[in-house]
């Protein structure tokens, strides 16, 4: 069986891949999702958790959608999203270099929690699942901060880090699931697509 990502992410695609699920990755024709339904914005003093189930189930029916628009062969749509959470408040990704600057000195000596939301879409019937985890970082100095942020490399990423890449230096301790601080925990997809009849082993 083969199914549909709903997410640009290269990262999803390689964990993805290395679990052996056959995929098709959904291109958005004018590069975005166009559809308030899936605005990323969270809601005044939306709990983080609701917050990723919303925006995650969000993705997902909207990816089905565009397969249905499109006429493209019915498959299961398979959706995500990854926020960071510290001190109760949602953390996405920077919106400039000075911003992720700014959330990586929040984050530096401090445990922050990392959720990421799955779902898959078919027919209608829609199933989710949470992966939590907790992540500490050690004390960084603004100069290294510094030099991380001119990689450019926490630019398109929930926390302005990439704990598969340069930022995995910074992490003393992590509690909970490696792929899913990386955006998708594989564990719990393989889990979830078993609902659905996959079996991907």
């Amino acid at each position: 069986m083969r199914l549909y990502l709903a997410s640009q992410s290269p990262r999803r695609r390689e964990l993805l891949q290395q679990i052996g699920i056959n995929f098709d990755t959904l291109v958005f024709r004018d590069g975005k999702r166009a559809d308030s339904a899936t605005d990323e914005t969270p809601l005044t003093s939306e709990d983080p958790v609701l917050y990723v189930e919303r925006v995650t189930r969000a993705k997902a029916m909207h990816g089905l959608k565009i397969v249905e628009g499109r006429n493209m062969p019915m498959r299961p749509v398979l959706a995500a999203d990854t926020i960071l959470e510290l001190d109760g408040r949602i953390i996405g990704k920077p919106v400039d270099a000075s911003d992720a600057a700014a959330i990586l000195k929040r984050l530096s000596g401090r445990t922050h929690r990392v959720l990421t939301g799955v779902a898959v879409d078919h027919f209608g019937r829609t199933e989710y699942i949470l992966s939590i985890s907790e992540v500490r970082f050690r004390p960084l100095d603004d100069e290294e901060i510094r030099h991380y942020v001119l990689t450019g490399e926490p630019m398109d990423k929930a926390g302005a880090y990439g704990i598969q890449g340069r930022a995995g230096m910074f992490v003393e301790h992590l509690s909970g699931s490696y792929t899913g601080v990386m955006g998708l925990p594989v564990c719990e997809v393989g889990e979830l697509l078993k609902r659905f009849g996959f079996r991907p082993l």
